[in-house]
């Protein structure tokens, strides 16, 4: 995809989830501590500052495992999920890091929904 399509995917996918929550609309960092949250499969529930930062970590885990560089390495006794990583992210600039991000995010999000 474009920068231009990922972008225009990234804002509905940002207006559909505002709207199913019925909250502002969401920033990255809000997005991938919702993927954490899933990810983490225990429901919704009070976090702490450092699980908030994990949950993001096992979010961006999550959404680069798609791309090869992460892969799950199992649970550990509080049901958290534990990635390794496989293979060196690249040195992406930081536009070409929010592109990928926001567009693994859309396929993420798409799974989900459908």
């Amino acid at each position: 995809m474009k920068p231009a399509e990922i972008n225009a995917q990234w804002k509905a996918l940002q207006e559909r989830v505002a709207q199913y929550f019925d909250t502002d609309t969401p920033d990255l960092k809000v997005m991938l501590f919702l993927i954490g949250v899933q990810e983490l499969g225990q429901g919704p529930k009070k976090f702490s500052k450092r699980q908030k930062e994990e949950l993001m970590h096992i979010a961006n885990c999550r959404l680069f495992s798609k791309l090869g560089f992460y892969e799950l390495e199992g649970l550990d006794q509080d049901g958290w999920p534990h990635w390794k990583l496989v293979q060196p992210i690249p040195a992406y600039t930081l536009l070409e890091q929010e592109m990928i991000i926001k567009g693994l995010m859309i396929d993420y999000f798409d799974e989900a929904f459908n």
